[in-house]
């Protein structure tokens, strides 16, 4: 059984995760659901998904300052020149998560953005892939992890040489930039999607 939208010490009703810390909450209350715009700022929610898996998000929204600097405000053309000089250089920062694979996956991401630019971008592209809208959920068990737009995502960024993009970190990042709203019913964020 599911948790349905939860009211804060503040009288505002949220989804129970952005409910608790300030840090969760500000990202809930100013950011998830919303639409993202530029090359930046999807292939920046694209990273943070994958270096989320198997992480708390809280503890991606922590280091986010760190990530930015770490891979140059999501410049997908400075990133995608990374080498393996600056692959050291990011498993020794500290103030990201030090994982091998998936700093070498958002090198290689970056790389597959830039050359994504001949079909429309990695904005278009993901928002191909968005769904008619669904029913509001009404509790956290009426939360998808993955839907049949997650998963052609996943194979379609595969295909075009992106990696650590599976179809659960695929659906995480449709939320997060409004392809979908799993805002809860009764949620004050609930039809703030792009």
């Amino acid at each position: 059984m599911g948790t349905p939208a939860v009211v804060g010490d503040d009288g505002v009703a949220r989804c129970p995760w952005g409910a608790g810390d300030p840090v969760s909450r500000a990202y809930h209350d100013t950011e998830w659901g919303m639409r993202v715009s530029g090359e930046a700022a999807h292939l920046e929610r694209l990273t943070l998904e994958a270096f989320q898996s198997g992480l708390s998000w809280l503890t991606i929204l922590n280091k986010r300052p760190a990530f930015r600097a770490a891979f140059a405000g999501f410049d997908a053309d400075v990133v995608a020149a990374y080498g393996p000089a600056d692959v050291e250089r990011l498993m020794a920062d500290a103030g990201i998560v030090r994982n091998l694979r998936k700093v070498e996956a958002a090198i290689t991401n970056a790389r597959a953005t830039v050359a994504l630019r001949e079909q429309g971008g990695l904005e278009a592209f993901l928002w191909s892939f968005r769904p008619e809208p669904g029913p509001a959920p009404v509790t956290t068990a009426d939360v998808p992890t993955t839907s049949p737009e997650s998963v052609a995502m996943s194979k379609a960024l595969k295909k075009a040489g992106f990696a650590h993009v599976g179809p659960t970190t695929m659906y995480a990042l449709m939320e997060a930039i409004g392809l979908v709203d799993d805002h809860l019913a009764g949620c004050h964020r609930r039809g703030c999607a792009g």
